[in-house]
């Protein structure tokens, strides 16, 4: 496409459209990080986050993607030749259990089909299996990216608890922060990870982790090798306001904005806001005729909608016209998934009316590019949400 008009939909499930408050925020003139008037700052985010995370306890931030926030709650908490229960929910469970196998852990990583989350019977029976307590970590992806399916935390939460296994529970929360219900302290979660960029509408670079007095306990022993990761002078800083090194200031900025953003709207009205706009969307690909991803009805996304391609058609073809026909950005298919499914990401600075123009891009994309599929969802979609 040449030249595009009005503005780009980028519909992925992250990074996410960046609110103009947020973006007016970042665009400020960089301060002394160690000044007063800093402090003030880091003191601002790091008491607002806990709000997000639902925790009393303290919350860390690291300039990083995601990537980062997982090498940290890894490296933090364990020991080299550690076993860690670690389960195949989609591309980016895959991804952290290689990076575990990296870091000269020793991951024992359930089988998966990327279409159904962790399964708390699973868990409970792999861990009554461990009489010896060699497992330390249960590592789970709350929100699987790859595939719009959504772990159920607190069953799995039950479900060690139910053996009494002393194993520490570490929940990827990157897609679903700020955009799922979750909480950090009420489900007994020893570190929460997450990102910036997707339901905390801010760019990529900054990463989190949420951490309990179980894990800080677990950092004292804890061998694997930490410098920058390390938790330690991060807490120790923090009590002022301030960070061991450079941190990324603008972005914090953007940060505190957004954190009075959601804190304006109200943590349960922007659940259910996500909430609907999941539902609306899975109507619309009902009547279609085409299938969503997630196959267990208790564990539908509300942050983003995977899609599946029928038998024959190209995913990446159809997000192509999607790009080229209406400047629009749909997810691509990972892995295992790569061409067969595209996602719909439906979340962080988002509405109806954002949605119903996303819907009608992908229907129009489905007519151009010869995708069997029945007019209407747009319609289905709408019904429901002027209800």
């Amino acid at each position: 496409m040449a030249f595009a008009s009005g503005r780009h939909f980028l519909q992925i499930p992250g990074p996410t459209n960046v609110p103009d408050r947020v973006l007016r925020a970042i665009d400020r003139p960089t301060i002394d990080h160690r000044g007063p008037e800093f402090a003030q700052l880091g003191k601002d985010v790091l008491a607002g986050l806990k709000k997000v995370f639902r925790t009393s306890r303290p919350v860390v931030i690291f300039p990083a993607s995601g990537t980062g926030a997982w090498e940290a709650a890894l490296v933090n908490t364990l020991s080299p030749n550690d076993r860690v229960l670690m389960f195949e929910t989609g591309h980016f469970a895959a991804l952290w259990q290689e990076m575990a196998r990296r870091l000269d852990l020793r991951p024992e990583f359930v089988p998966g089909d990327w279409r159904h989350g962790v399964d708390p019977a699973t868990v409970e029976q792999k861990l009554r299996g461990d009489a010896q307590h060699e497992i330390r970590a249960v590592c789970v992806v709350h929100n699987e990216t790859s595939t719009g399916v959504t772990s159920r935390i607190p069953e799995i939460r039950a479900a060690i608890d139910r053996v009494r296994h002393p194993a520490l529970l570490l929940v990827d929360t990157i897609s679903s922060l700020a955009s799922i219900d979750y909480r950090h302290d009420e489900w007994k979660v020893d570190v929460t990870v997450a990102g910036s960029q997707k339901g905390l509408m801010l760019p990529p670079g900054l990463s989190f982790n949420a951490i309990s007095q179980r894990a800080l306990d677990a950092a004292s022993s804890a061998k694997l090798r930490r410098s920058y990761w390390d938790w330690q002078p991060m807490l120790q800083a923090n009590e002022s306001g301030f960070f061991p090194y450079t941190p990324a200031t603008n972005l914090l900025y953007g940060l505190r904005e957004a954190l009075k953003i959601l804190d304006e709207e109200g943590l349960e009205n922007v659940f259910a806001r996500h909430t609907r706009h999941g539902e609306a969307t899975r109507r619309a690909v009902r009547e279609w005729g085409l299938e969503v991803n997630c196959a267990d009805e208790r564990e539908h996304s509300s942050s983003l909608t995977g899609i599946r391609m029928p038998e024959g058609h190209d995913a990446d073809r159809l997000r192509a016209i999607a790009l080229d026909k209406f400047d629009m950005s749909l997810g691509q298919g990972l892995g295992k998934l790569k061409g067969k499914l595209f996602r719909i990401g439906h979340l962080g600075a988002f509405n109806d009316l954002m949605l119903c123009g996303t819907l009608a891009g992908v229907e129009m994309a489905l007519r151009i590019a010869g995708v069997p599929h029945r007019p209407g969802g747009v319609v289905a979609a709408t019904d429901y949400l002027a209800q």
